[in-house]
């Protein structure tokens, strides 16, 4: 179970980096790795490195392994960006013919999209919430 963290971890950042040969023009990708394995978490921290050497945050992608109640493997993954207050959380289960390099491309690309537009609340009119 943890290889596979690990593993889905490294193709992830593989899949954002040939997706995106730069981060920002003129940059380059700047990424840390943890793993914690006691707890099945691993986390990727990515950034843009200007020609200075100056890395600017971007966000992260964290997976969290564990195992289903029938026993088969689930990672959690977790993605968040910099100056941003949406994320977004996809299930993975680990299914018989389950393309783990495709399904850590399909991550990728929704970490390069960005975040999620805010839906703004519902706004009643005053009328409205006083007849209902």
């Amino acid at each position: 179970m943890q290889t596979r963290l690990l593993a889905f971890l490294a193709a992830t950042q593989r899949a954002i980096c040939s997706e995106r040969s730069e981060p920002r023009p003129g940059s380059g990708w700047d990424a840390s790795r943890s793993v914690n394995y006691a707890q099945g978490l691993a986390r990727l921290v990515l950034g843009a490195r200007d020609q200075d050497g100056k890395v600017s945050p971007l966000g992260s992608v964290l997976l969290q392994s564990f195992k289903l109640a029938d026993g088969t493997l689930c990672l959690k993954a977790h993605l968040s960006w910099q100056e941003s207050d949406a994320d977004v959380t996809r299930p993975i289960y680990a299914k018989p013919h389950l393309e783990w390099d495709g399904e850590a491309a399909q991550l990728a690309g929704a970490w390069l999209s960005g975040p999620p537009a805010k839906v703004s609340p519902i706004v009643q009119e005053p009328e409205l919430l006083a007849a209902g």
